[in-house]
């Protein structure tokens, strides 16, 4: 693989007899994707880059949620469960140092893991500095 090429994945699983409250409700999780360095474009503290994830839920979760339960982020009254699948591309702008811009677009299907819900675009900015 080139230097300037990455790719990383990450994979994670709760039995689902716990709540988690680390980021947002989820039981399984896959993600993948890649960036690319901007030395193709004179810019080698920039990156471009494209990941995919996919969250779930335990039966059990899902069952609760269908019935009307309510979790710290999830439950409006029923649930038709679906995998939640969101795809982000990104393009991060180094402006000066230590001070890093980004934009990104993601698209979201069945968020909250409901069928019934989405599918959504969500695009987003970020500002990070290092101290």
């Amino acid at each position: 693989m080139p230097h300037h090429l990455r790719a990383f994945a990450r994979a994670g699983w709760n039995e689902g007899r716990h709540e988690s409250f680390a980021y947002t409700e989820v039981n399984n999780t896959v993600s993948f994707g890649i960036d690319l360095a901007g030395e193709r474009w004179q810019r080698k503290l920039d990156k471009v880059g494209s990941a995919f994830v996919t969250n779930g839920i335990s039966s059990d979760h899902a069952e609760y949620l269908r019935l009307g339960g309510r979790g710290f982020l999830l439950g409006d009254g029923n649930l038709r469960y679906g995998r939640e699948n969101i795809w982000e591309t990104y393009y991060t702008l180094r402006m000066w140092r230590g001070i890093f811009a980004s934009a990104q677009l993601q698209f979201i299907s069945n968020p909250g893991y409901n069928q019934d819900r989405g599918p959504l675009w969500v695009p987003g900015a970020r500002l990070h500095v290092d101290f």
